[in-house]
């Protein structure tokens, strides 16, 4: 086949949880309360972090980020998903469709630089305290952001780089209610076992070798903190409680699709709901609910805002 000039088609069909009405309400209803939680809670923080000069520092700078990257995917496919759920046919073009793809890899991949940031941050916090405003001062912060993003890009790119050229004459019906990779690649008429193997490997690599360097740094703190005092100790399990629970919701999901090797579609729709959604409004809650200082700026925040209501 002579790649993209035989891809007729133009764009794809996503196949809906249920045809049942009960179901697709009920579905609508949970998808909406946890996306606007989920954009609220993040809105929250960004504005907290950035009105409270009091949280001014590196860990919370790192935290805004991770809330404003938050709010990014969670735009991506749940807006999408809502409104296709009552649609009899629920397409999404093929150019919505590899763009689709292309923020979610992107915004993904930098998420993760950004949580290995954090865990730098609080390994220097608790391990090194007295050169922690040396060593993660603003130039380094803005350094790791802007790494994270450009290795979330290339990441991005290289990944669609080998599936763009792809030839789609045929089927064209995703099991899933969003686009991705290993569901894209199997559409294609031409033979795809060993592309991906590639693209699933790929991911599934990073996936697991992000987990497990953030696992180990998480371990290597407690160790070494342990080794100060007690309370050293029982400080840093606070402290990193709120981090390895948000790491294990991040990439628990991402794990399954790309490493579990059985196919169980409606697993992996509920956990597609569950990773575009539900994670995203337990962020925010995990960290604000941890935290003295995040809860007293969003009180704060929430004064400001109902006294300049009432003012207006």
């Amino acid at each position: 086949m002579d790649g993209a000039n035989l891809s007729v088609v133009s764009e794809f069909v996503f196949l809906g949880p249920s045809n049942s009405w009960v179901i697709l309400v009920l579905l609508f209803l949970f998808s909406f309360a946890f996306y606007m939680a989920s954009l609220l809670g993040n809105l929250f923080v960004v504005f907290s972090v950035t009105s409270d000069s009091n949280l001014h520092s590196p860990m919370y700078f790192l935290l805004a980020n991770l809330s404003f990257l938050d709010l990014g995917v969670c735009s991506i496919a749940a807006p999408k998903m809502m409104y296709a759920l009552f649609r009899k046919r629920k397409a999404i073009s093929f150019g919505g469709c590899i763009t689709q793809i292309f923020f979610i890899h992107a915004v993904g991949d930098t998420e993760m630089g950004l949580l290995i940031a954090m865990a730098f941050d609080r390994h220097t916090a608790i391990c090194k305290p007295l050169h922690y405003l040396t060593i993660v001062n603003p130039r380094i912060c803005i350094l790791i952001l802007a790494t994270a993003w450009i290795l979330g890009l290339i990441h991005s790119v290289a990944q669609l780089a080998f599936v763009i050229d792809l030839p789609f004459c045929g089927p064209n019906v995703l099991d899933s209610f969003c686009c991705d990779l290993p569901q894209l690649i199997k559409l294609a008429c031409t033979e795809t076992n060993r592309l991906e193997f590639m693209v699933t490997a790929n991911s599934g690599l990073i996936s697991v070798g992000s987990f497990s360097i953030l696992i180990i740094s998480y371990i290597f703190i407690l160790v070494t903190a342990q080794k100060h005092s007690s309370g050293g100790l029982s400080k840093a399990v606070s402290t990193l409680s709120a981090h390895v629970s948000v790491v294990v919701l991040f990439f628990g999901p991402l794990i399954f699709f790309y490493i579990w090797p059985f196919p169980s579609s409606h697993l992996d729709k509920f956990l597609a709901i569950f990773d575009a959604i539900l994670t995203l409004f337990l962020n925010p809650v995990i960290y604000t609910l941890r935290n003295k200082e995040m809860k007293a700026a969003m009180k704060k925040l929430c004064h400001q805002l109902v006294s300049y209501r009432k003012m207006s």
